[in-house]
């Protein structure tokens, strides 16, 4: 064994312990952990002998192998006073430093480096000497005063300084606690000479003290204004602090130098760049980790991406805008014309505010794809935003930013997505607008679409105006009933009803087919589908006023062609009409059954629903009973009111029609609609209505081949309906070519297309007196010419209302 006080000459071999980023003094006790395999190995070498180990330090922190020349020569030789094994395999063990002791040779180096060492002992400290007794003063009054300024000073600690009287000890305990870099506490180990060691310790005490009261000062500045939802701001004001002490208060970070070069970039308009300025200097000082720094980063982000000075240049050339329009869509003249007028004021008046265009019509008659389609005209972005559905105002306005992951409406977030603040901004399906307690969206889109209020759009989210005036929007809807009056007030509708059978062909040879074909693989020429048999897929697969069935029965046709394309087969197909079974099936849409000529009491009306018109079968039967009406087919309210107001009308002129005056107190009248399971409803059946009673109370069959639209009142006026084309197109289909409508629609005529007004012959009446003397023109009848006018009915075969003009094919 070694004498280390006695005997300071005699040489031990002991296992070394390289250590990072400690230096151990005598009679110091911590803990040290260990994971490297060679300190394992060391470690477990020292237990199983005399429990010592040379401990020493790196020169370099990160080192994980050193090697003998990046470590220190001097350290300590420790006692390991305990161990415990961690569940992560590593060892703690707990150590006291013995006396230093000097490398003399590296012996081995694996498992573990076992080194011979030679002990240091201090030299003889002169007697009764007044300079060192004075140092060892002045070195517990300074470690005293730290002590105290960092508030860890205790009577221990007192009575412990007080009792040491060895400067060489004082020295090595002084230094031990004042967490000193690893170069110098190694420098003050090496220092044999107490005297010249408790000098060094009290230069470094100098120091400390000034850093010491330097945090104190620190402290002092920044405790009232620390909470306890703050204390991870701490440090950061310490930091400000120093830096403030330092003279470098105009430092900046590279987040916020980033952030400040981007809000240059964005040209931000005063007021924004104002709020900006003051949310960067909130977060400049504030915790990078704190909940609210990451929101403020967020907003900021927000900010700088939005277009507010990002425009992009119209296309003001009408003749190529047209050509733009015309390529992608067929007809449509009536919205080709608006927007064309549009861009003609534009070009005159630069400072024309965007309109706010409402598309209404069935699905599929290609209102989103129109939208796509102006804004290509234009150069123009182009982003779409669905409506349908939509419960929540912070959809549109955006949520508070005080809310757990808030974001900007959705309006804001398209044009973010568009970068450009004058995009074609479309919002679809505006008439299937929701609300609940979350607000009413319907109300928060009537500021974004007022040309007089959106020039200054506030997002909750951003809390800034945004200059909505250069959008253009865009809405679609399939009926205006559900959407509200004051919202509606605000755009410019455009009626776009469905399609004729020639329209969709034409459309499907120009549009459909060539993109079907393409998307499919397949090379132009290869498939070819003859017109015939588009108009029978038309007739027999597909029943809408749109082309989404249509296109999906040319798609059918595609894969099943390339998939004989793919399995080897090269030549070309022709579809017919005859071979459409083959691929398509049997027709899905079956004909209406024929009413049988010289029926009685039966009555062809015209409806129109969401995807088009469809013809609708009005059935009445007359039998013994006490007076009693009875409605059949779920009719809606108006129905029934409009039931009850032609029994109500033939009943006042029972003895005109040649009825007795109390017919109806001996028999009951039955009027159903076939389809039962399908409500109708609708303000347009009245004609239909009065001509199928009277049918059944004369036993006087009505004209098969005739349809009827129109509404009645008890005077005997027929009023005007709404939906004229689609009507006009579901009677064509259904193979009937003669339709009688109202006389106030004679101006609807002008809109419809030029090849369905040569195939439709329309007849138009004012009351019930032409009426009668269309459908009953053999009938005797001697109204009142009081109460109702003399029979007028006037046909319209090709002919176009005085003073109007054709529309453009």
């Amino acid at each position: 064994m070694v004498a280390y006080h006695n005997e300071p000459e005699i040489v031990e071999e002991l296992p070394l312990l390289a250590v990072r980023d400690v230096v151990i003094f005598t009679d110091m006790i911590l803990p040290l952990y260990i994971g490297r395999d060679a300190s394992m190995a060391a470690v477990e070498a020292a237990l199983a002998s005399s429990k010592r180990l040379l401990v020493v330090a790196q020169k370099t922190l990160h080192q994980e192998d050193p090697t003998p020349d990046d470590l220190y020569k001097v350290g300590s030789v420790a006692q390991i006073l305990r161990q415990i094994r961690l569940p992560d395999g590593r060892l703690k063990i707990l150590v006291q430093g013995l006396a230093k002791a000097k490398v003399v040779a590296f012996l081995t180096q694996s498992p573990y480096t076992r080194v011979s060492l030679e002990i240091l002992e201090d030299p003889p400290v002169p007697p009764d000497s007044v300079e060192l007794e004075a140092l060892k003063r002045v070195v517990k009054e300074k470690s005293q005063k730290i002590l105290a300024l960092r508030e860890v000073l205790s009577e221990e600690a007192v009575s412990l300084l007080d009792n040491l009287d060895d400067p060489g000890q004082l020295a090595d305990l002084v230094v031990s606690n004042l967490q000193l870099k690893v170069a110098e506490a190694q420098n003050v180990l090496e220092i044999l000479d107490p005297a010249e060691r408790l000098s060094k310790v009290y230069e470094i005490l100098g120091q400390e003290l000034k850093v010491a009261q330097m945090q104190a000062k620190i402290d002092s500045e920044t405790r009232e204004e620390i909470d306890r939802s703050q204390r991870e701001f701490y440090l950061r004001e310490q930091m400000r602090a120093i830096k403030k002490e330092l003279g470098d208060d105009g430092g900046r970070d590279e987040e916020t130098l980033e952030y400040r070069s981007r809000i240059k970039n964005a040209h931000l308009p005063k007021k924004v760049a104002s709020e900006v300025a003051r949310q960067l200097a909130r977060l400049e000082w504030m915790h990078p980790d704190a909940a609210e720094a990451a929101i403020i980063r967020s907003y900021l982000d927000w900010i700088v991406e939005l277009p507010w000075s990002v425009t992009t240049r119209d296309r003001l050339d009408l003749r190529e805008a047209k050509k733009v329009l015309d390529a992608d869509h067929y007809n449509l003249q009536k919205v080709k014309d608006r927007i064309l007028e549009y861009l003609a004021v534009m070009k005159l008046n630069r400072r024309q505010k965007g309109p706010i265009i409402c598309f209404l019509g069935p699905p599929g008659v290609g209102k989103t794809s129109l939208g796509q389609s102006i804004a290509k005209a234009m150069g123009r972005k182009f982003v779409r935003f669905s409506l349908g559905g939509l419960k929540d105002e912070a959809e549109i306005r955006g949520h508070r930013r005080t809310y757990i992951g808030a974001l900007p409406g959705r309006i804001i977030q398209g044009l973010k997505t568009a970068g450009a603040n004058n995009p074609v901004f479309m919002l679809d399906e505006v008439d299937k607008i929701g609300s609940d307690f979350r607000g009413d969206p319907a109300s928060a889109l009537l500021e974004v679409l007022d040309p007089e209020q959106n020039a200054n759009f506030s997002d909750h989210y951003l809390n800034l105006p945004f200059d909505l005036s250069n959008v253009m929007f865009i809405t679609t809807a399939n009926f205006l009933d559900s959407i509200p009056q004051a919202l509606e007030d605000r755009m410019e509708v455009i009626y776009l009803s469905g399609y004729t059978s020639e329209e969709k062909v034409a459309i499907a040879k120009k549009h459909l087919l060539p993109r079907l074909v393409k998307d499919h693989g397949l090379e132009p020429g290869r498939l070819v589908i003859q017109d015939s048999a588009i108009g029978q897929v038309i007739a027999g697969y597909t029943q809408e006023a749109g082309l989404r069935g249509l296109d999906r029965k040319l798609a059918t046709i595609c894969r099943k062609v390339a998939r004989k394309v793919a399995e080897g087969h090269d030549k070309s197909f022709r579809v017919t009409k005859s071979q459409l079974t083959r691929y398509l099936g049997p027709p899905e849409i079956l004909p209406e059954p024929e009413r049988l000529e010289g029926q009685s009491g039966v009555a062809t009306g015209l409806a129109w629903t969401e995807s088009g018109g469809e013809i609708m079968y009005i059935e009445v039967r007359t039998m013994l009973g006490k007076g009693t009406l009875s409605l059949t087919g779920q009719l809606g309210e108006v129905m029934r009111e409009s039931a009850q107001t032609v029994l109500a009308y033939v009943r006042a002129h029972a003895v005109e029609f040649g009825l007795a005056r109390d017919f109806f107190e001996n028999q009951d009248i039955h009027i159903h609609v076939p389809a039962g399971a399908v409500p109708k409803e609708g303000p347009s059946a009245g004609t239909a209505l009065m001509t199928a009673v009277l049918s059944a109370l004369l036993d006087r069959p009505a004209p098969k081949n005739l349809a009827l639209t129109g509404e009645i009142t008890l005077r005997g006026q027929v009023m005007a309906i709404g939906g004229l084309k689609e009507k006009a197109l579901a009677a064509l289909r259904a193979g009937i070519k003669r339709i009688v409508i109202p006389r106030q629609n004679d101006k609807d005529l002008a809109e419809l297309p030029p090849d369905l007004k040569k195939k439709v012959e329309f007849i138009e009446v004012e009351d019930i007196s032409g009426l009668l003397a269309v459908v009953f023109p053999d009938l005797k009848r001697k109204l009142n010419q009081t109460t109702i006018a003399p029979p007028r009915a006037r046909r319209r075969v090709n002919k176009q209302p005085r003073g109007a003009t054709a529309p453009t094919p």
